[in-house]
């Protein structure tokens, strides 16, 4: 294993009556700042001339060095402030990541004004602009910042937005410094929404003690960003809170550098992404299942590529999803075989509302599911349901609330103030927790027997892999589960059959029993909610819009496929 110094990983259990578990780290959580421009003016004092961010430019890089960042913080806060901007009117950011987007950030930090940004979806990939409009009705935004003029023009017109498309800047003036100074622990950092995979987007307040208690407990665990500044070349979009909080804030925080990278795992992006990793060689890098799998057919064919990126990357991290076993596997042969010592495959999970670390697996596991346990300072309580755990949680990274939703706050909270995560795990038989899906998504068969999605969900992709883009679990007070299939392709009706009838012959009950399976002509649409704009399916979405479809699926059409 290449060397890396990591944190601890141990942690004390609490049994309480009925089942009830609690988790925490023996270890206490360490001292952590105000606010997180704390850090950008140590490293701006120690560094000055440091990389903090960099996109490409043509054949190389135009980068903001740690001075700059916050010599230009001030400026800009500066104009937002003249702007009279505030938690009732903030600012909303409508780019993706670019040196603008972080100067735009940076600057309404340093002035205590809490940012949204916003998926690009919701304006280019949008037909009818839906979600736009109620995330902008919901925060009622004081400045609304597009990053590209022609690309957004449709939304903007659409809904009549008033719109800048530079980065402000003023001579700073003392009012910038007032307001920096009474920026603290409460302070509205931003406005992050979720992904909608369970519902519509929320707006989950974030403020600078949810982010900087959060960074203490991911370098705590990730002990060695403390001994080397990492440098990431990443993709993950800043609207998300793995991207935006917890990576961008990686590097903030240690000191580190962010390579922009403007591809995406999807074809005619993933090339983007290559050409970046053949140039710059990460020491950290995080990505989400798909674009693994995507990554992976160029490492295994790309000799350049593979040494590259291998070369210093101490740790891979996942999130988001579960990765395949298979995919799992390979990434530390791939590794193994190029640089003749096994890399850490790591992993976490959290959410928007936990700013978002709160479980990590920082050692070797053969389990691609299993997410660790929780570092200082968080307090995990596990609940007893369907024989396997509903996670609960507490800690200063915690948020308050949803924006201006209190009935929403009110009940994602329990009856002892502990965060409903709404994601159910088992225990590992030596060590972690093993990710087993959404609470929301499992449902119970007509024989009142409970189906876990998340599970069986995984099961069937990592079996017809690669055929499948993804499925949808259907059969709630049905005889037994069927799926519907997004394929990857022009897939062979007979293929598929094979494929059904080798995993229903390995089911172990009618919970897992799957011997029906409908091909899906239309491809999940965002706009009715069924996709996040991070690609990940809503369920209850694609099952409701789609209602015909089950009843196809289980009313013996030919378009069935049905196992031998």
């Amino acid at each position: 294993m290449r060397p890396l110094r990591l944190g601890p990983s141990d942690v004390e259990v609490e049994h309480r009556p009925g089942g009830v578990m609690h988790l925490r780290s023996p270890h206490p959580l360490g001292p952590y700042p105000r606010h997180l421009l704390e850090r950008l003016r140590y490293w701006a004092e120690l560094a000055p001339g440091r990389t903090l961010f960099a996109q490409r430019a043509g054949a190389g890089w135009r980068t903001l060095t740690y001075g700059d960042a916050m010599s230009r913080a001030r400026r800009v806060g500066q104009a937002l402030i003249e702007r009279e901007l505030s938690a009732e009117r903030p600012l909303v950011v409508l780019s993706g990541n670019d040196i603008e987007h972080a100067l735009l950030h940076l600057g309404a930090m340093y002035a205590g004004i809490p940012y949204a940004p916003i998926s690009p979806a919701y304006s280019l990939l949008s037909h009818d602009f839906a979600k736009l409009r109620s995330v902008l009705e919901l925060l009622t935004p004081g400045l609304v910042f597009a990053s590209d003029r022609r690309a957004y023009a449709r939304a903007i017109d659409a809904l009549g937005l008033q719109a800048i498309h530079d980065v402000p800047e003023a001579e700073p003036t003392r009012a910038v410094e007032e307001a920096h100074a009474r920026v603290g622990p409460d302070t509205i950092a931003k406005f992050l929404f979720t992904s909608g995979s369970t519902g519509r987007p929320k707006a989950v307040i974030n403020t600078q003690r949810m982010w900087c208690a959060n960074q203490v407990m991911a370098r705590t665990e990730l002990a060695f960003v403390q001994d080397e500044p990492p440098v990431l070349v990443e993709w993950a979009p800043w609207h998300h809170t793995a991207g935006g909080n917890k990576d961008l804030g990686l590097c903030l925080f240690n000191g580190g550098s962010l390579y922009i990278d403007e591809g995406k795992p999807v074809p005619g992006a993933i090339e983007t992404t290559v050409r970046n990793l053949r140039e710059i060689a990460p020491t950290f890098y995080f990505n989400v299942p798909k674009g693994y799998e995507a990554l992976l057919p160029y490492l295994r064919e790309d000799e350049v590529l593979r040494r590259n990126f291998f070369s210093r990357v101490k740790m891979l991290w996942f999130a988001g999803a579960g990765v395949s076993q298979a995919v799992f596997d390979e990434y530390k042969e791939l590794a193994y075989r190029t640089c003749g010592e096994e890399i850490l495959f790591g992993t976490g999970l959290g959410s928007t509302e936990t700013a978002p670390f709160t479980l990590g697996r920082t050692w070797d596991t053969d389990d691609a599911a299993n997410m660790g346990v929780p570092p200082p300072g968080v307090d995990l309580k596990l609940v007893p349901f369907q024989g396997k755990y509903e996670a609960r949680i507490k800690g200063p990274h915690i948020t308050p609330g949803y924006w201006r939703e209190p009935e929403l706050t009110r009940q994602a909270f329990d009856e002892e103030g502990y965060y409903r995560l709404g994601d159910t795990f088992a225990l590992h038989a030596e060590k972690g927790l093993l990710f087993r899906g959404r609470l929301s998504e499992d449902f119970k068969l007509a024989t009142g027997t409970w189906v876990h999605v998340g599970e069986l969900r995984a099961r069937l992709i990592e079996h017809f892999m690669p055929l499948l883009r993804d499925v949808v679990i259907a059969g709630e007070q049905r005889a037994e589960p069927g799926a519907l299939a997004f394929t990857s392709g022009n897939v062979p009706a007979s293929e598929l059959r094979e494929r059904l009838t080798t995993f229903a012959a390995r089911s172990t009950g009618s919970s897992n029993l799957v011997r029906r399976m409908l091909v899906l002509d239309e491809p999940p649409s965002l706009d009715a909610g069924e996709m996040t704009d991070k690609g990940s399916i809503n369920q209850r979405a694609v099952l409701g819009r789609r209602a015909a479809l089950v009843e196809e699926l289980y009313a013996g059409s030919p378009r069935v496929i049905v196992a031998g």
